[in-house]
């Protein structure tokens, strides 16, 4: 997993609650884009029912095609756990999610793929939101893990509070198994006890 510490870009305002997985990552018909996750990012509603464009959809639009930070509403990432609903944020560079609340399956799976979900006050939520708006994609922001807090265009620095631990892991790139082997060493003195005390364990065939 790429470590996350700090990310500069363009903030993009898609300002609806209770967008699910299947409209961030809709299952496709095509097999050619099954694995285009860069494609799949919102794919329905960035294309009209002729397959044509739809330059209404705030990331079609020329300021936001390059967007790397996503501002949204509340219950972000519900629905479905699949996890492609994260895969094509990152293939499309988009870090950082800023949200009023996430679906919580879908947040655990940001910080399994080095995505950052913020989420802001109320107060401070709508704001920022506001910020992003007038700004339209003219100047970029820069979300700072390390401070916690996130700069830019059309107003003072944004705090934003996030649990120590999904920090430590996002900073040092860890997801649950980088996780696990940050203890490995613990784990072996644990099987070297465990063997000592319980030899007749380590001969038991698996009855499978």
């Amino acid at each position: 997993m790429q470590p996350f510490s700090t990310h500069t870009a363009v903030a993009a305002p898609l300002l609806k609650d209770d967008v699910n997985t299947d409209q961030i990552a809709p299952v496709l018909p095509s097999r050619g884009l099954k694995d285009d996750h860069k494609a799949m990012l919102f794919y329905r509603a960035r294309r009209r029912d002729d397959g044509s464009e739809n330059p209404d959809f705030v990331l079609n639009k020329p300021q936001f095609r390059n967007a790397g930070i996503l501002v949204t509403g509340n219950n972000f990432g519900a629905g479905s756990s699949r996890e492609t609903a994260v895969w094509s944020m990152t293939a499309n560079n988009i870090r950082v999610i800023v949200a009023k609340s996430f679906a919580d399956i879908y947040r655990e799976n940001c910080l399994q793929n080095g995505v950052l979900p913020i989420v802001l006050a109320s107060d401070d939520a709508d704001a920022f939101i506001a910020r992003v708006v007038q700004v339209n994609g003219a100047g970029p922001f820069t979300v700072d893990l390390v401070a916690q807090r996130i700069s830019g265009p059309g107003g003072p620095d944004v705090a934003f509070a996030i649990p120590a631990a999904d920090r430590t892991r996002l900073l040092e790139g860890l997801d649950d198994i980088g996780l696990t082997l940050k203890h490995m060493a613990e784990i072996k003195q644990w099987e070297q006890r465990a063997a000592a005390a319980q030899p007749w364990l380590q001969a038991a065939k698996d009855s499978r």
